[in-house]
């Protein structure tokens, strides 16, 4: 799957290794870049490799739930309301600018994202499984947007980061212009596969060394002098998630220290809050302060 969407992301490899484990998680993705980064053209490649049903919603200030959502429309022939679906209902929903939406749209993306539900006019309906959220922030446009609530920002599994590519790969992205547009990627897992492998996940194991380790890294951010607001107990059940299947991509049926460290900046990042705003842009700074303030289980005690 990684090789399929390199054929049109150039580089990127590790942040890829962690949006395929939120997937296999079921871990909703927010992904911040300034534009033209190709966040856009990675969500869709990852959900054609997967041979998943994409969908994108590109969200404005009058975006409204109904939109998103799906209504009921009047048939004139059989005389009834038929329900007409929305884009929110496949498999991986690219959310384009999220904080340009509403609060109230935001509100109805929010129960879709905890529940993997929607309920229209009363009426109850599941989403197809797996259901992946992939949001989009531009973080240096502040003029139009709505900012996330935190509740909403805890339901994403992960932050990813995606920065300007290096000299090198950008050259490798013009010459591979024409290559891209004519857009190579084909489904190689099926929808099924990765059900499977979600499940796969699950089974991985996780030693009482290592959930302590993760337990100490929260705790730890509670202490630190530079946060204002911790992580809370989810984000310990995020980043066990996130090692798990970071554990399974490297083909192990066990969780590792390493596994926890790679998977701690992502799950951490949009969690907790420095106490001054200066700050914010070190976040991952504090984060690895954090990391190395942990004593690290020794191998032996972790298998």
């Amino acid at each position: 799957m990684l090789d399929e969407v390199g054929k049109v992301v150039v580089g990127k490899y590790r942040e890829l290794r962690v949006i395929l484990a939120s997937i296999i998680s079921e871990g909703h993705i927010l992904l911040e870049g300034v534009p033209g980064v190709a966040k856009t053209t990675l969500a869709k490649a990852i959900a054609t490799a997967l041979g998943l049903e994409f969908s994108r919603i590109q969200f404005t200030p009058d975006l409204l739930p109904a939109d998103v959502l799906g209504t009921y429309v009047y048939d004139q022939r059989s005389g009834e309301f038929k329900f007409r679906k929305g884009p929110i209902f496949a498999n991986i929903i690219l959310a384009d600018e999220i904080n340009r939406a509403s609060p109230r749209t935001q509100s109805a993306f929010l129960e879709a994202m905890q529940e993997r539900q929607v309920t229209i006019e009363g009426v109850r309906m599941e989403l197809p499984r797996p259901f992946i959220v992939i949001a989009t922030m531009n973080p240096i446009e502040l003029e139009g947007v709505y900012p996330l609530p935190e509740a909403q920002v805890d339901r994403f599994l992960v932050k990813v980061n995606l920065d300007y590519p290096t000299r090198e790969e950008e050259i490798e992205i013009l010459k591979r212009s024409d290559y891209i547009e004519s857009w190579p990627v084909n489904p190689v897992i099926s929808r099924e596969a990765v059900l499977e492998m979600i499940e796969e996940a699950r089974k991985v194991k996780v030693s009482e060394p290592i959930l302590n380790y993760i337990v100490d890294i929260i705790r730890a951010t509670r202490r630190h002098p530079k946060l204002e607001l911790g992580a809370s107990p989810r984000a310990a059940i995020s980043l066990m998630k996130a090692a798990r299947s970071l554990a399974l991509l490297d083909g192990r049926d066990y969780v590792t220290p390493d596994d926890v460290k790679l998977a701690t900046p992502p799950v951490l990042r949009h969690r907790v809050k420095p106490r001054h705003s200066l700050e914010a842009a070190n976040i991952d700074s504090i984060i690895n302060d954090v990391l190395e303030a942990v004593p690290t289980p020794s191998p032996p005690a972790v298998l």
